[in-house]
């Protein structure tokens, strides 16, 4: 004989996910920004050789801003690949497969931030 609110209590918290939900929008507000500077740089680099695209990443805006941008796209990605998986996989592959979601997207973003910074450093 419980109440209906001991029954509810310990089956979870309306509390928990609010700080990944809050996470993956700020990573949407920043990607904003930084998307529309790469897509111009882009744009404006559209005719240029290779040598002029690596002058122009190793300026230390350029560079800062790409490793902000592949931070931020990662991060992002990250959140919501494991808000797909959390939602559509119901079977014992969920742990591993968002393991490996996880792990894919900090190596590619680890992969981005060292070959830019292999540019910058002349490598």
């Amino acid at each position: 004989m419980r109440s209906p609110l001991g029954r509810a209590r310990g089956l979870g918290s309306a509390r928990e996910g609010v700080e990944s939900w809050w996470l993956e929008r700020v990573m949407a507000v920043a990607l904003v920004p930084l998307t529309l500077w790469f897509a111009a740089s882009l744009i404006a680099l559209g005719g240029s050789d290779y040598t002029t695209f690596i002058a122009w990443l190793k300026t230390p805006l350029a560079a800062l801003l790409m490793v902000l941008l592949l931070i931020a796209l990662f991060s992002h990605l990250a959140l919501g690949l494991q808000v797909v998986i959390e939602d559509y996989v119901h079977s014992g592959a969920k742990i591993p497969v968002l393991m490996a979601a996880h792990f894919a997207c900090f190596a590619l973003a680890i992969a981005g931030i060292l070959a830019t910074v292999r540019i910058v450093l002349g490598d």
